[in-house]
């Protein structure tokens, strides 16, 4: 028998949502983040976040992640709210933060780019580390960052056209550029104790970079660690041993779940199959999985952001990577080429995918096979 039929690689999401009034307008979640477990405010006002808890197969994690949304959308029925499932608010002018001491830092060191960052709604996958597997997670899970292509939600920024994956262009080209290795992709790993070196790197220029925008020490130590002062994609959490993949964009929970699934059975396929890194293409059959040079990934995810699925050798990528880009019908192909879109249309937007969100969890309960 298998490692992976035996102890199944357990799974989990924390999906964001934005929090709509009955007129499209941003709102608090208010007394949404009682309704359901996992549910939690985030660091901006108008953002609520759902987790699921470590599930061992898709069925699982699937009837907790849409039970628990289902419980907020119920309890959103009665305070006439809504949860949009898209990556920016499409035209929103300020956003404001929760008051804390972590954000504030956060402000200081990136100064005004910080912006950037509070229009953004996403998705992490947790998929849990296998033991002398850690480093082969977390490069294929590198290697197939281009994926989130694959539920783009939203082009949009101040209600101008963007990029097709306006989010990560959001955090990674823009609130980051100024600390490029807190926020880009990180190359490949040789082994753990390279990733740890990197962190501590990454801290220490984290913490020079506090302390010269006049924080103390004290108080950047008491709400950053190594592991939690960057903003990679893809990471090696200690803290919950798992390999966490946060580029996806927020989506309608089916597609979510699809994803998260396909990444969970490529991570079991690393327990039998051969891994190597070689040449530009990749692909995953039964017996090997062979990843890209790390060049070839960024180029695949350069595309992956400034066209999604209307870039070929990314569909391509992504069909030799496992993925049935077919099953995917990211949002942002239907919203986008509009020009300039007003805050009145941005509002009507919000409210047609809230609704297209209850729609998806009320009628997409159909299990999918593990």
């Amino acid at each position: 028998m298998s490692t992976h039929e035996s102890e199944p690689i357990r799974r989990s999401i924390e999906v964001e949502y934005w929090v709509i009034d009955d007129e499209g307008r941003l709102v608090e979640p208010g007394a949404l983040v009682e309704a359901s477990p996992g549910a939690e405010r985030e660091f901006v006002e108008p953002l609520l976040e759902i987790k699921t808890t470590p599930c061992e197969t898709t069925a699982e994690l699937r009837e907790e992640l849409f039970d628990r949304i289902e419980s907020v959308l119920e309890r959103a029925e009665e305070l006439n709210r809504g949860l949009v499932p898209l990556a920016t608010p499409v035209n929103h002018d300020e956003v404001r933060d929760r008051a804390s001491d972590r954000t504030r830092v956060q402000e200081q060191v990136i100064g005004e780019d910080f912006e950037y960052v509070r229009h953004c709604a996403g998705t992490h996958i947790h998929v849990e580390q296998q033991p002398g597997r850690e480093i082969d997670q977390l490069n294929a899970l590198i290697a197939l960052d281009p994926a989130l292509a694959l539920v783009n939600s939203s082009p949009y920024f101040r209600g101008r056209n963007l990029a097709v994956g306006a989010r990560s262009k959001l955090y990674r080209w823009m609130a980051y550029d100024g600390v490029p290795h807190q926020g880009r992709l990180w190359p490949y790993a040789d082994d753990v104790d390279e990733w740890t070196r990197r962190l501590e790197r990454r801290y220490e220029d984290f913490v020079t970079a506090a302390i010269d925008a006049g924080v103390d020490r004290a108080t950047i130590q008491s709400n950053f660690d190594p592991e939690s002062a960057v903003w990679t994609p893809v990471q090696l959490r200690e803290t919950f041993s798992t390999v966490e993949w946060r580029s996806p964009d927020t989506a309608l929970p089916s597609q979510v779940v699809g994803l998260a699934d396909r990444i969970a059975e490529t991570v079991e396929r690393l327990c039998e199959a051969d891994v190597r890194i070689e040449g530009e293409t990749g692909r995953v059959t039964d017996d090997e999985i062979v990843l890209p040079e790390f060049n070839a990934v960024i180029e695949y995810v350069n595309a992956a952001i400034r066209e999604g699925l209307a870039s070929d050798d990314v569909r391509a990528y992504l069909e030799r990577m496992g993925f049935d880009v077919a099953a995917y019908e990211p949002i942002t192909h239907e919203i986008g080429g509009q020009g300039t879109v007003t805050a009145a249309e941005a509002r009507r937007l919000r409210l047609e995918h809230a609704e297209r969100l209850e729609r998806d969890v009320r009628r997409a309960r159909p299990i999918s096979s593990d």
